[in-house]
């Protein structure tokens, strides 16, 4: 039976669903701060960041029996973070503020203060604002905050990125819940015809 159902769940320790998680905590706060409460975009953002979060556990547990339908909800996480992503971009063009680049120190300084949670990220926002000339916060609030979001979700996409793929290996290599259940059918049907043998 363990052969037939392995180790699954255990998505509170993936760092992809960390990130995820990270990112739908300080989603929800940035449209409750930003987004007009009537527009479907603020609806759409917090729907994309949950389902980033719900997918990738739900995958996680589905493992127990189906390898395909964990490696398909995987994607699904992956494909709701792009969507959220754009969003993102979509805001900072609109609002005519600064997208960070990959060489922008800003983006660097904050990978590299790893926040663990929403309250961490937005502390960094205020202490990154205190120290920019732009003293207008207005501007900077939203659009650090948009970045610190950005950047967040790229992580994550990346980590989902090398999750799917690790995923479609094993899925190629072992197989999937059918594959154990025949071979386990199998050696059950050989030990019997084996023991009748003794008898």
């Amino acid at each position: 039976m363990p052969d037939l159902i392995p180790k699954h769940g255990g998505y509170r320790k993936l760092k992809s669903f960390q990130i995820a998680q990270l990112v739908f905590d300080i989603t929800v706060r940035f449209c409750e701060r930003y987004i007009d409460k009537y527009s479907r975009t603020r609806d759409q953002m917090v729907q994309a960041a949950r389902s980033g979060v719900q997918n990738i556990a739900e995958g996680s547990e589905a493992s127990a029996t189906s390898r395909q339908t964990e490696l398909k909800l995987t994607q699904v996480a992956r494909s709701s973070l792009e969507e959220l992503k754009l969003d993102y971009e979509d805001f900072l063009r609109q609002k005519n503020l600064n997208q960070w680049q990959r060489d922008d120190p800003l983006r660097q300084e904050f990978i590299d203060c790893r926040c663990q949670s929403a309250d961490q990220v937005a502390d960094w926002i205020i202490e990154a604002a205190k120290r920019s000339p732009e003293k207008n916060t207005n501007i900077l609030y939203p659009e650090y905050s948009a970045n610190a979001a950005l950047t967040l979700v790229n992580v994550a996409g990346y980590l989902l990125d090398r999750q799917i793929q690790r995923l479609a290996r094993d899925f190629q290599n072992s197989g999937g819940f059918s594959e154990r259940m025949h071979k386990a059918r199998i050696d059950a049907r050989k030990n019997n015809q084996e023991n009748k043998e003794v008898e």
